[in-house]
């Protein structure tokens, strides 16, 4: 499981010119489940991402999490985070987890944003989706476990 984690101002998700999900200063995640992922490592993940320290303190280090500015989380799946990209003019996807698990191990992941944190909101799965955010920073990390 990858995920691409963005510190933002504000990011919202939109499908068919409908806003779907929005939130205001937080953490925009892009989501990529892969083959092997299970239930117990998108626990681990969330623990991990809601305790991350991303934004500044009173003294502008990257002391604080999301948890802790009460931001929100806006979570994303996005397959091609699973892609293969080491040779070849064009992405492999054979790491990618098929979607019918893919769809089930990310609405368990959100699940669990959502019991242990408020807001959260999401794109649609397997939609067409146009991400709209202000990077803050730029603050952009890859977490993978």
């Amino acid at each position: 499981m990858k995920v691409l984690l963005q510190r933002v101002r504000q990011a919202s998700v939109t499908v068919d010119n409908q806003v779907v999900g929005e939130i205001g200063q937080g953490l925009l995640l892009l989501v990529g489940i892969e083959k092997q992922d299970t239930d117990e490592l998108a626990a681990r993940l969330v623990d991990r991402l809601l305790s991350y320290r991303v934004f500044a303190d009173a003294q502008g280090k990257m002391n604080l999490s999301v948890r802790e500015i009460g931001g929100g989380v806006l979570a994303v799946s996005q397959f091609t985070l699973a892609a293969d990209t080491r040779k070849g003019l064009r992405p492999g996807f054979s790491h990618a987890a098929e979607p019918e698990r893919a769809e089930t191990l990310f609405a368990t992941f959100v699940d669990r944003l959502r019991r242990q944190h408020q807001p959260v909101a999401t794109g649609i799965f397997a939609a067409d989706m146009q991400v709209h955010l202000i990077n803050d920073g730029p603050v952009t990390f890859l977490l993978e476990l």
